[in-house]
């Protein structure tokens, strides 16, 4: 396994495979560190399609607003790295921040995520948020060169964003979603998880419970989206919950479930950590 800490060295080996194997893809997965099954589960996806896989470490403090977790965001570079080792990654890329943004702020180039999908849900609640994923998500793009880049569905909306990004921007390469990974229980892997105490943990089963409940009701022939929140909001009761969405896939409400093209999302809070988790349907 080859670890680069430098854009520059990243982009000489980039160079040379690709000189030397024209025929052979490279897969690039994204994180932000603190590595679970969840990540594992984008690195094996990547292995398994691709000759070489790419796997980025970087917390990215663009996509970070003034009141959030970016220094106290987990870093855990040496576990990362035994990660990836024993997955079997080719390359790690883990650059220090001045690697990614050289510039001051007020020179770097930015990016504007579209307003329709980016100004609601976690948007409304991070202002500027997708904006810096899409600047270090093109950034990583025009590093690594992958023909195909993975990504979890748990994420919902910065993977639609970011498919959108590619669409509209004709990059060369393709969006792989990748299903949620859950604990035993249920509850969706999430780094921010080891904030939780293990009755925290208990308590955020209920939000996997709220989209059981929500997929059992649609089994039923309940397609409305007012009944479905009611019932999913009953099974959220206790909980700080910050909103329950369904949406299509540009993420706009809609009055009834459509099969194929609805996305379920919930945001909740427990011991004041904001955990994530949707339904695709």
């Amino acid at each position: 396994m080859q670890i680069f800490t430098t854009t520059q060295d990243l982009r000489v080996f980039i160079c040379q495979f690709k000189s030397k194997n024209p025929t052979k893809t490279i897969g690039l997965v994204p994180t932000m560190g603190a590595l679970h099954k969840g990540h594992l589960s984008l690195i094996e996806a990547s292995l398994v399609a691709c000759d070489c896989s790419v796997v980025s470490i970087f917390v990215n403090p663009t996509q970070f607003g003034e009141n959030e977790d970016f220094n106290q965001y987990p870093r855990k570079k040496e576990a990362d790295l035994n990660i990836c080792e024993k997955a079997g990654v080719e390359v790690v890329f883990m650059p220090e921040i001045a690697q990614m943004y050289p510039l001051d702020s007020t020179l770097q180039t930015t990016f504007n995520a579209p307003k329709m999908m980016a100004n609601i849900l976690e948007g409304k609640a991070r202002e500027g948020h997708f904006n810096g994923v899409l600047q270090v998500v093109l950034k990583l793009f025009n590093l690594v060169r992958p023909d195909k880049a993975f990504f979890g569905q748990k994420d919902a909306q910065q993977l639609l964003i970011i498919q959108k990004m590619v669409q509209d921007l004709f990059l060369p390469l393709q969006i792989v979603p990748c299903p949620i990974v859950r604990n035993e229980e249920g509850l969706a892997l999430s780094s921010r998880n080891a904030y939780l105490s293990p009755m925290g943990i208990k308590q955020a089963l209920k939000i996997s419970a709220s989209l059981n409940a929500t997929t059992k009701a649609i089994m039923r022939g309940i397609k409305d989206s007012n009944t479905l929140k009611s019932i999913a909001l009953e099974v959220l009761r206790g909980l700080e919950v910050e909103y329950f969405a369904i949406v299509n896939h540009e993420l706009q409400d809609i009055e009834q479930i459509q099969k194929d093209s609805t996305l379920i999302l919930v945001v909740a809070r427990v011991e004041g950590v904001r955990l994530l988790d949707n339904l695709w349907f």
